[in-house]
């Protein structure tokens, strides 16, 4: 029995040095994403993003050692999300983690705080994601932005009725606060908002009441595949007015359905014929390895892996040490970053600043309005 506790202890060592040697010839991020469930689209869309991102810079050799990324799966879930980020904070050890959705960003953020692990979100856009940590900042703009920035277009078109159905939760929640206040300012009307749950599945009734407020657009704050769904149930039970939202709308599955046709939403700027050297470099990649265009959400993950490698070659040059912490601190000296999209800057609350733009939803693909 002795001899036996002690191969295993001996192998334990063994399996622990091999790691630190192994985590001594990298760099290793970490990436909790939903890769099982409803929403694992999204985190396929995101890891192919990042890997993206890693392989370009690897090839150019432009840090000390390469990088590479370990993928854990949130579920979309926040009890899943904190096991799988102690994982990467206590086990795997790494400095920075890139994750998306709302209640699992709120989930782990603690833990990264702890950590001194720098957390870095391209996909949630809920208002309460400002000033969630210091170790806390979004890649992508927040929802109450967002909305601030459509609404005067909306009215310009003369879409001035605005009828909403949000999921019930912070993000919807938040929605409903910003078009309650913002749509007077524009000289719009909020004429009905309606909560549904995430789990709900039948939208007649919704359709039914929609239709009753004669509103000039339908502000859908729904996301993943039952933003299908509603759509579709929506106009089966004849409502007619175009669709209108934020970035969660930019599903590729919802804008390659019939039923996201016609819908306009505000996203930020993805100019994928620009031919400054970041995009063309991003686009063209994504094209030739994955056959199909990028969305903006793969622009946010592939500048989040981006700007921290560019950090990290910053720390690299003045040789200072890659810790979270060190990471965090530079990222807060620098703020404006040159990314796909134009210049990013971060803001000492966690938010973002980084050019949108208007898209229309036509023939499965998208149009830039404005």
């Amino acid at each position: 029995m002795k001899s036996l506790i002690k191969l295993s202890v001996v192998a334990l060592m063994s399996a622990t040095c091999a790691g630190q040697a192994a985590a001594q010839d990298s760099y290793t991020l970490g990436a909790l994403y939903p890769l099982s469930g409803p929403t694992a689209a999204f985190g396929e869309m995101y890891r192919r993003a990042t890997n993206l991102a890693v392989e370009q810079i690897n090839e150019d050799k432009s840090l000390d050692k390469p990088l590479e990324v370990a993928f854990e799966d949130s579920q979309a879930q926040p009890q899943a999300a904190v096991v799988a980020m102690n994982k990467l904070v206590r086990v795997t050890q790494v400095p920075v983690v890139f994750t998306g959705f709302s209640a699992v960003s709120k989930a782990i953020a603690p833990v990264g705080e702890r950590g001194n692990v720098l957390v870095l979100n391209g996909g949630a856009s809920s208002p309460d994601l400002a000033d969630l940590s210091p170790y806390f900042y979004n890649v992508i703009p927040l929802a109450n932005d967002e909305v601030t920035t459509l609404l005067p277009y909306l009215a310009t078109r003369g879409l001035k009725k605005i009828a909403l159905v949000y999921v019930d939760d912070p993000l919807g929640q938040a929605v409903v606060k910003t078009l309650e206040a913002d749509t007077v300012k524009n000289g719009q009307e909020l004429v009905g908002s309606f909560a549904i749950s995430s789990s709900t599945s039948q939208f007649a009734s919704i359709a039914a009441k929609v239709r009753e407020t004669e509103a000039d657009a339908v502000f859908l704050a729904y996301f993943g595949q039952q933003l299908i769904s509603l759509a579709k149930q929506l106009r089966d039970g004849g409502v007619t007015p175009p669709f209108v939202g934020i970035s969660t709308i930019g599903d590729p599955n919802f804008i390659a359905d019939p039923a996201g046709e016609g819908t306009i939403y505000v996203s930020q700027k993805t100019d994928w014929n620009a031919d400054d050297p970041l995009t063309r470099r991003f686009v063209d990649g994504y094209r030739k390895e994955f056959g199909k265009e990028p969305t903006p959400y793969d622009a946010n993950y592939y500048n989040a892996t981006m700007i921290v490698a560019k950090i990290i070659d910053d720390l690299e040059n003045s040789k200072v040490e890659i810790t979270g912490k060190a990471i965090r601190d530079k990222l807060a000296e620098i703020k404006t970053f040159d990314v796909v999209g134009g210049k990013l800057t971060f803001h000492d609350d966690g938010t973002v600043t980084i050019p949108s733009q208007i898209n229309l939803i036509t023939n499965k693909s998208l149009q830039v309005l404005q």
